[in-house]
């Protein structure tokens, strides 16, 4: 990974564990650090793909 790329871990919080992303990006609060992970594997899927699949916003009405 290149200095320039973004980067997704897990925090703990008490009881909780956050997916955050080095883009400022941060999931729900979790019970689950499996679902936590999950979360973090997901964003950096769809935010971060060399493809951008994902990323663009919703069409206007």
């Amino acid at each position: 990974m290149g200095p320039s790329q973004d980067r997704t871990t897990t925090v703990e919080r008490g009881a909780f564990a956050i997916a955050r992303c080095t883009c400022g990006w941060s999931g729900p609060a979790r019970r689950a650090r499996a679902v936590a992970r999950d979360d973090a594997a997901a964003h950096a899927t769809a935010r971060h793909s060399p493809s951008g699949a994902g990323d663009s916003p919703a069409p206007p009405d």
